[in-house]
């Protein structure tokens, strides 16, 4: 059965991608799995320079998933696009860079550079994490912000197909997404992690130094299903789901609501080979189900 999805003008091979800050570089998990199988590869989320993160302890297990305040940590665009980006299989997995700004110059600055890299398949537009204190959730939250970040991303991104990832921390994920479609986005990726604490009642302190952080996980895929549904019904582009999938079962959940795509993320942690096991059982799957093509699947929900 052919599995290939597209995504604007990008083609991929099937639809497993790789979440954002849960899969390095790529280049960290290519002792686990042959990378030239995924669909696609979103590399850790990446700014104009170098940034330390967020300091002190900034990973913490919870009942069903993990808090995370790593802070967008990363080596800055123009070390990835030198030292890491040959060493990737660009030519055979589109290679997606996630982009983070701390203000709308900077997202033009990222899509500028980026929009000259034959290597680079497509853009996500970070406009979802919570995890610091400029840029991030900030442009999510508010419908005008998240268009004039897309819009600014589009203008320079050449032919770059442009994905913009929501925060599921609004009141109306589903005005938000038509915004940032009607600003030019070629597709949305949802969700991101939800804000949340963990506290060590024998030191009387919270599990992250910085208090609260990203929740991720199976906890968050009932929540996550819930907006993606409701987002493929305001939209006309492709829509990828994040949260918590960790079974081929849970990529066809995904897709039964209307996915086109979805990212594996904090599972990543937990079996670094777990991308390409789903990859691997992806026909397994279709033929329990009976179906011959993800289109006569897709958005099949019966209500």
């Amino acid at each position: 059965m052919d599995f290939s999805v597209k995504i604007g003008s990008l083609v991929l091979k099937n639809p497993i991608l790789t979440a954002s800050g849960t899969f390095g570089y790529g280049i960290e998990y290519e002792t686990f799995g042959d990378l030239k199988k995924l669909g696609g590869i979103v590399v850790k989320g990446l700014s104009i320079n170098p940034r330390q993160g967020n300091m002190g302890d900034r990973i913490a297990e919870t009942p069903c998933g993990m808090l995370n305040s790593i802070g967008l940590e990363n080596i800055g665009i123009n070390a990835f696009i030198q030292d890491i980006l040959p060493k990737l299989p660009y030519k055979q997995t589109p290679i997606i860079v996630n982009l983070y700004g701390e203000n709308i110059n900077d997202f033009e600055t990222l899509s500028k550079i980026t929009s000259k890299r034959e290597e680079i398949g497509a853009l996500e537009v970070n406009i979802s994490c919570p995890n610091v204190k400029q840029g991030g959730i900030q442009f999510g939250q508010d419908e005008k912000s998240a268009a004039k970040v897309c819009e600014a991303v589009k203008k320079h991104a050449g032919s770059k197909v442009v994905i913009v990832k929501l925060s599921p921390n609004v009141s109306d994920i589903k005005k938000i997404a038509k915004a940032v479609e009607l600003a030019g986005a070629d597709a949305i990726s949802l969700i991101n992690t939800i804000p949340a604490m963990a506290v060590d009642i024998y030191k009387r302190r919270p599990k992250l130094t910085n208090v609260i952080g990203g929740l991720s996980g199976p906890a968050i895929k009932p929540i996550a299903l819930r907006m993606v549904y409701e987002v493929v019904q305001v939209v006309n582009i492709p829509v990828i789901g994040i949260g918590g999938i960790s079974s081929v079962e849970d990529v066809f959940e995904f897709i039964l609501v209307g996915a086109h795509a979805v990212q594996i993320g904090s599972a990543n942690f937990t079996n670094p080979a777990l991308s390409f096991e789903i990859v691997d059982s992806l026909q397994i799957m279709a033929n329990k189900l009976n179906i011959n093509s993800l289109e006569e699947f897709r958005g099949k929900l019966i209500i």
